[in-house]
This record gives structure tokens, C-alpha cells and sequence, in this order.
């Protein structure tokens, strides 16, 4: 008895005395949670300085299954698990299954149950007073401008990283350093004052600014809206730069997805096809293949050339796009045959360059590497293996059929006729700030090499504008602006038979304007389109002209000086020009509405300028200034809702 007696007070002592120490602290372990604090993400902003992306707070719902369900074994909570189920779900608006599975896992002391829950919705679960349910703190991206530009941006995953598009490559930048929360908590998960906590505090990401317009965007976007409804194509993608900097103006793709639910899109709905697409670029190609010609002095613009409509080299037979309506081109111009496109033309071009020649300035203009722009998920492209090149091979990729691009390459290569012969890198960030403003990074043109002179870019800049006023891509004529372009049309590879297919094509256009100091160069890429029509003249053209029309309006570019204009810009002539009335507001708006505001008479620019502060979209029809929209000026309505606006030309003054 003596010894159970001693036993007994040994135990005591050990665990009061010997042990107490290292119990207490098993214990505050035990019910002290230890955070890591996701900083805020750097919000992204578009070259007018609208929010395109931007993180706001938000609470992971979490609970302690096995504390919880002990309180209700013993009636200490009065709720079954399938009645907190339910009310949780009903609140996160989940399925009550989803939850109750989760909280039947009585053998574990913490499970998430949702993330990123809206604050208000954390309240409300708060209110229930359930005990064993918490929440950590935590961040949530949103794009105010839903789908524009979606592509180009990228996407954050739950744990606050970027993980594609600019989101993925400046993800150092935009994610900042995390911080660090230890506190302990009852079983109610509720903070217990006076007790050990340690919080060392995030620091929030760095802000980007975008070199893209988001009016320019807004054109690009309503293109391929338009492109894809229209003609019915697989794909597309379209790319506006400056020339003459290398700077994104405008970049969108199709299919596209809603980078807010971005978990009911598809992998392939998400990517980037102006920066991943890779293409045989067709005649579009043929610029390049001109001008390194012209660089070396083998050929001049005036040069002529047998084109009897077709070009037998080997066993293989290279003919035109349009030999079955036309045949023989008789004795083209260069000039001639790249109005009229011809294969014929541009493979004896080529084939007198030479492949050594050849293959220097396909390296020269950035083509089979990535261009380096900023954005993740960039490709090579794909030239043929220069010491497996035959003859036929050097041919066919004189006029662009063989190697494979990407459209930034094409664009970016393209760019460097329109400047005077300099390749840029491309790039779509403008600077990097900290959350206060200060500046970290501002980033600058990037002058690679220059690939050819100034001469010779003139004189391909001087025959792209002929393909434009008298050739194939009469389509994007501008009138009383000089744009130079170039049609494409490819056929693609059937994945069947190896060979070129005769119903699968991809369209494009490529221009830029104006020509004597351009201000912006388009690419126009329609993947498959369905129908009768498949030429790149006729299906992007016509889309192209489209974009510049609008973007050159926006920036205030005139037209040629001897070309009259209708348009009155003169606020000082109210006769002439209308103007926007007092804005009279239907009600006062609530978070998250605006007031529409009136656009009367204000240019495209303007409408555009004033309808993104107000982080509104829009449809632009017609060209002048604005003599209509819908919904009209003084509705409340919610950010992001589309406006419709429609142009036309002032009356003359009386």
C-alpha cells in the first residue's frame, strides 16, 4: 500500500513539477494556430490607369471536426452536423453533401471547408455562433472588366500565385512577401486576449502599368467578337503594337473565358494564341522574303519575272492562289507580283536570295526564337532544319508556306518595315510601381538589331501600300490614309493525310498606318473559317481596316491633308457640334453602379476615354462623333455594363 501510496505522489510530482512545463506548452500547441498571411497582390492597370486586375479580401472558411462533433455528443451544441451543414451551404451558396462530408471527419482537428468566401458571407456564419468554426484570412482576384484582355492577363490560382499570362510572368512582382499570425484560440475558434500571439504583417505586391489601351482593346475585343460570329472560325487572334517601340497596344484572343470563374474554363479556352499559336504564315511572309532581297541587291521593285501561273521545281509544281481563275500573270514587277500575291514570283525571289541568305534573315527578323515579350507561354515557332532545306523547301518558304510562327513574331518582324528597319522586342508592361507610387522599374524600348536599311524598308513599305490602294488588300483601304498591308492565306495540314488540306485555311492580314509615320501595326489571324470564302483579302482585311479606322480615330490622327474632313472638333462651334448636356442622374447609384454619362457629340476617343473611367464597355458603329447610345446618358446601371454608340457625320453649319 506504502508503495502505491509512493507511486502515486512520484506521478503527481512529475506532472506538476518535472513535466508542467512541457505540458503547458503540448497544450498552448494544441490550440494555437499558426498562419501564413498571403499578401495583397499588386493591382495591374491598363495605360490609362483603369484597374484591370486587382485582389480584395476575402476569409477561407475552416472547421475542427472533432471538437465540434464532441460539443454535440454532449449537448453542448444543440445543432446536429446536418443541420450546420446546411445552414453553412445555404450561406456559401455550395451544396449541404460537400460540408457534411467534411465535418464527419471526427478524427481530424482542422479541414478547410471553402475558400475565398466573401466577408459578408463570413459574418453571417460567424452569426450562427458555431463553435469549432474559423476563419483565415485571404485574397481574391478580380477583373473588373471581365473577359478584356482575359488571355493576355492570366490567371492567380488559390494560393495567390499567377500562373499564366502576366499574372504568371511578373509574379515575383505582383505577389509581395508573405507575413506570419500565431495566436491561440478556444474551442470556438474565437482569439483568447492576453495570450501568446506573434504577427509579423505581409507586405503587399508591387502594381503594374500596361503599355495595352483599354479602348484599343475594347476595338480589338469587339473584332473578334464580330470575326468569330460572323465567319464561323475555329480560332482567332489579333495583336495591335506601336511600331515603332515595340509596345502591346491591344491583344486578344478566341475562344476566351471569365478570368473571375476561371474554373469553368478549359485549358485550351485560356491560352494565349497571339503569344502560343504557331502557323504557316502564307503570303504575309512575303514581305519578309522582299525585303531581305531587297536589302541584298538581288532584286529592285521594278525587276520583272516570268509568272506563267505555275513554277516546276524537281518532280514538285508550285502554282497561285488564283492560277485556276487567272493562270499567267505574263511579266510581273515585283512590285506587281506582291499586288497580286504570287507564289510563283516570290519563290524565284527566294531561290535567287539563296538558303545561306535566306536563313540569315529568317535568324535576322526574330523568326524560330521566342521574341522575349512578357507575357508566360510564349512559343519558338518552328523553322525546317537549314542543313535538311532542299530546294523545294527554300521555295515554298519564300511565300511563306513550311516554317511555322507565332503572330507576335510575324508582327514583331513585320514592325521593323514599318519603323525603317529596326527590331524591336516587344514587350506590354510599361513600368512596375510600389503601392504607394514610387517607381521600381520603368521599361524602355528595346532595339535588337537593325535588319535592314531605311531605304529598303521604304521601298517594301512603298509596294505593301500598292497592295493595299491596287492589289489584294484593297479591303482595308482607308480613305485619306496610307495604309500598307499584306494579305495571307495558308493552307493548313490535314493531321490525316500529311499533306495541305483543301478545305482548312487560316486567314490573315497584316498592315500598318500610317504610312509616313506610323502610329500602330495589325495583325489579323482567322483559324479555319467556314464557308465558301477562306482568302485572307477578303475575310481579314476588311477587319483589319476596321481596327485602324478606329484606333487611329482614337488617337486623333488626321487623314491626309488632301482629303476634306466632315468631322467638326471645334468645341468653340456649338451650331456645328453638338454637345453633352447636364447630366441629370435617374437615382443616386449604390456600390458597384455608375451613372451613364452623355456622350453627345464627343469624337471616339473621347466617348472611349470617358466610358472607361466609368468602367463601362462598349460598342462603337459608324464614324464622326457620337449622335447616339444606349442606354441613355443618366441611367444607373452596373459597372461593366455595355454601351452602345453610334457615330455620324456633323450636319453642316446653316
Amino acid at each position: 500500500m506504502l508503495l502505491v501510496t509512493s507511486l502515486v505522489v512520484l506521478r503527481l510530482f512529475m506532472l506538476q513539477v518535472v513535466q508542467a512545463a512541457d505540458l503547458k506548452a503540448k497544450g498552448i500547441k494544441q490550440r494555437t494556430t499558426d498562419q501564413t498571411i498571403i499578401p495583397e497582390r499588386g493591382t495591374i492597370f491598363d495605360a490609362q490607369g483603369h484597374v484591370l486586375a486587382q485582389s480584395i479580401p476575402v476569409k477561407e472558411v475552416y472547421a475542427d471536426p472533432k471538437t465540434l462533433n464532441t460539443l454535440i455528443n454532449n449537448n453542448q451544441v444543440k445543432l446536429s452536423t446536418t443541420e450546420i451543414a446546411r445552414k453553412i451551404a445555404d450561406i456559401i451558396e455550395t451544396e449541404p453533401q460537400e460540408i457534411l462530408d467534411k465535418l464527419n471527419k471526427i478524427q481530424l482537428s482542422w479541414i478547410s471547408l471553402a475558400h475565398q468566401v466573401d466577408i459578408s458571407k463570413t459574418e453571417e456564419i460567424n452569426k450562427l455562433g458555431i463553435p469549432g468554426i474559423g476563419f483565415n484570412d485571404e485574397e481574391k482576384r478580380v477583373y473588373p472588366m471581365d473577359k478584356l484582355c482575359a488571355s493576355v492577363l492570366g490567371i492567380v490560382d488559390m494560393s495567390g500565385h499567377g500562373v499564366e499570362g502576366i499574372e504568371a510572368f511578373y509574379d515575383q512582382d505582383l505577389f509581395g512577401k508573405p507575413g506570419f499570425k500565431s495566436q491561440e484560440h478556444d474551442t470556438g475558434s474565437n482569439f483568447i486576449p492576453r495570450t501568446l500571439h506573434q504577427i509579423d504583417p505581409p507586405l503587399p505586391g508591387n502594381n503594374l502599368t500596361l503599355t495595352l489601351d483599354a479602348t484599343i482593346q475594347y476595338f480589338v475585343e469587339q473584332v473578334l467578337e464580330e470575326t468569330i460570329s460572323t465567319t464561323n472560325c475555329k480560332k482567332a487572334t489579333i495583336i495591335a503594337m506601336d511600331p515603332m517601340t515595340g509596345r502591346i497596344l491591344g491583344m486578344g484572343s478566341r475562344p476566351t473565358f471569365d478570368p473571375n470563374n476561371y474554373s469553368d474554363s478549359l485549358a485550351d479556352d485560356r491560352r494565349n494564341l497571339a503569344v502560343s499559336m504557331t502557323y504557316e504564315p502564307g503570303s504575309t511572309f512575303k514581305i519578309l522574303t522582299g525585303a531581305a532581297a531587297l536589302e541584298e541587291g538581288i532584286i529592285s521593285p521594278e525587276e520583272r519575272f516570268n509568272d506563267p501561273g505555275f513554277l516546276r521545281i524537281g518532280p514538285r509544281l508550285i502554282t497561285n492562289w488564283d492560277s485556276n481563275q487567272r493562270g499567267a500573270h505574263g511579266s510581273p514587277t515585283f512590285t506587281e507580283g506582291m499586288k497580286v500575291s504570287s507564289n510563283v514570283v516570290l519563290a524565284q525571289v527566294g531561290m535567287s536570295l539563296g538558303k545561306d541568305s535566306f536563313y540569315t534573315y529568317l535568324k535576322a527578323f526574330g523568326l524560330g526564337a521566342k521574341t522575349g515579350i512578357d507575357i508566360a507561354g510564349e512559343e519558338n515557332g518552328l523553322l525546317v532544319p537549314k542543313d535538311k532545306a532542299l530546294d523545294i523547301d527554300l521555295a515554298t518558304m519564300s511565300f511563306g508556306q513550311a516554317n511555322l510562327v507565332t503572330p507576335i513574331q510575324l508582327l514583331t518582324a513585320i514592325s521593323a518595315i514599318a519603323n525603317g528597319g529596326t527590331l524591336y522586342k516587344p514587350y506590354i508592361v510599361d513600368k512596375i510601381t510600389t503601392p504607394n507610387g514610387d517607381l521600381v522599374k520603368q521599361n524602355q524600348p528595346s532595339a535588337i538589331r537593325q535588319v535592314v536599311s531605311k531605304t529598303t524598308a521604304t521601298q517594301m513599305t512603298n509596294i505593301l501600300e500598292q497592295v493595299v490602294s491596287d492589289g489584294t488588300g484593297s479591303l482595308a483601304l482607308i480613305p485619306g490614309v496610307k495604309v500598307a498591308g499584306k494579305t495571307g492565306t495558308a493552307q493548313k495540314v490535314d493531321p490525316e493525310t500529311g499533306g495541305y488540306s483543301s478545305k482548312d485555311y487560316i486567314a490573315s492580314f497584316t498592315a500598318f498606318a500610317p504610312v509616313d509615320n506610323p502610329k500602330i501595326a495589325v495583325l489579323v489571324v482567322l483559324d479555319s473559317p467556314q464557308g465558301e470564302v477562306h482568302q485572307g483579302g477578303q475575310l481579314a482585311a476588311p477587319r483589319t481596316k476596321t481596327l485602324l479606322e478606329g484606333a487611329l480615330q482614337y488617337y486623333g490622327v488626321p487623314v491626309a491633308p488632301d482629303t476634306k474632313s466632315t468631322v467638326s472638333v471645334s468645341s468653340s462651334d456649338p451650331a456645328v457640334r453638338p454637345v453633352p448636356k447636364p447630366l441629370v442622374p435617374e437615382r443616386t447609384p449604390l456600390n458597384g453602379e455608375v451613372v451613364v454619362p452623355d456622350l453627345t457629340g464627343l469624337t471616339m476617343r473621347q466617348a472611349g476615354q470617358i466610358l472607361s473611367e466609368n468602367e463601362l464597355q462598349f460598342d462603337f458603329a459608324g464614324s464622326g462623333l457620337v449622335s447616339k447610345q444606349i442606354p441613355a446618358s443618366g441611367k444607373v446601371v452596373s459597372k461593366g455594363t455595355r454601351v452602345e454608340v453610334e457615330f455620324s457625320q456633323v450636319a453642316p453649319a446653316q
